[in-house]
């Protein structure tokens, strides 16, 4: 029976890794190291002598975006002069020894350790090393052909992802944005809920909640990133053009909403637990207070960045609900109830509809 189980993970996950951009992805990457290969004889000079650093270029310098491919095949390249640098500054005193292979690593990993340098730190003492090893007394022709090979190599992966279907990342944005909207409304129905029960609350798991809120917005905040990335250098961007500013509005948006919805979460978790912390919220408040909860959470659950007249009529009940708390808890203030944890949560909600209607 155990085998079931075992075989629905490994589909699941051969699912999620084989994925189309991943093939897509694995398919550019082999196809740009196979151009580099065929490339590399024609070369000039000494380098068409070291063809096998040109599939090597092209491999590190595709990455899923054509930003990234840049930045890092151009790093790449940076590391790999810094190295050989060095590694000829060595060679000029030391053969290739044990004292000598030590000092350019060394050397390489200080180095690597500088601000800014990026993946060119990973290639600095790599590079110093193969010079040494590899060059031996033909040092600056290996180098020139390691140098070059690799630019060549680069220079290709980077053609093969911007001309064929450079990625753009946009579709996971609306799952990850529609999460985190799921995630923050359930929260305030929870939290509704809980305000019509008996205290201690059955239901509770909303009070622990902090953390998945957390991984949703940061789910979000990836979502958007890897779109606003990958629309960079990227020709099928223009196409697109509207689309990332209303991500990074939405982005905005929820990171407002996940604060007072935490705030509210943990008012009220000292509420009902926190006996001696001095925050009350008096009876008379609860059902408005589960009302205007819940008239926020249907908001929540209607906003979409284009359908604004689908939102209006629950915005108007949100408004009114938080209103009628605010009038709940003034009434309760004049009769000398402490009412500042509720004053507190209608505070939120108001700023939480201020947002949303706003976005």
């Amino acid at each position: 029976m155990r085998l079931i189980p075992n075989r629905r993970r490994l589909i699941s996950a051969l699912r999620r890794t084989f994925t189309r951009h991943r093939l897509l992805f694995a398919a550019k990457t082999a196809l740009a190291a196979g151009l580099a290969w065929y490339l590399a004889p024609f070369m000039p000079g000494p380098a068409a002598a070291y063809p096998y650093y040109a599939p090597l270029g092209a491999l590190v310098s595709m990455h899923p975006t054509v930003a990234d491919s840049a930045k890092h095949g151009f790093q790449s390249l940076l590391g790999l002069s810094l190295g050989i640098g060095m590694a000829f500054a060595v060679t000029t005193f030391a053969d290739p020894s044990s004292f000598s292979v030590a000092l350019v690593i060394g050397l390489g990993v200080l180095i690597g350790g500088l601000p800014r340098l990026g993946t060119a730190s990973e290639w600095i003492p790599m590079a110093a090393l193969f010079v040494l090893l590899l060059g031996d007394s033909n040092a600056e022709n290996f180098s020139f052909g390691y140098v070059l090979q690799m630019a060549l190599g680069v220079a290709v992966g980077l053609t093969v992802n911007w001309l064929i279907i450079p990625p753009l990342h946009l579709e996971q944005v609306d799952p990850a944005l529609e999460g985190h909207r799921n995630a923050l409304s359930h929260q305030l129905r929870d939290m509704a809920q809980a305000m019509q029960e008996s205290w201690p609350p059955n239901h509770e798991a909303w009070a622990s909640r902090s953390d998945l809120l957390d991984t949703t917005a940061a789910g979000v905040r990836t979502a958007v990133y890897q779109a606003e990335l990958s629309a960079k250098a990227n020709p099928r961007s223009r196409r697109r053009a509207t689309r990332l500013p209303q991500d990074l509005a939405g982005l905005r948006t929820v990171e407002r909403l996940t604060f007072h919805v935490q705030d509210i979460t943990d008012v009220l978790q000292s509420v009902i637990w926190e006996e001696g912390a001095g925050t009350v919220i008096p009876d008379s408040v609860l059902s408005n207070l589960s009302e205007a909860l819940e008239s926020v959470a249907d908001v929540i659950d209607r906003w979409r960045s284009d359908e604004e007249p689908e939102l209006e009529p629950a915005l108007s009940e949100a408004r009114d609900c938080v209103a009628g708390l605010g009038d709940a808890i003034n009434e309760a203030a004049a009769g000398q109830a402490s009412v500042n944890a509720a004053a507190s949560v209608a505070m939120s909600l108001r700023r939480m509809i201020t947002v949303l209607s706003s976005k």
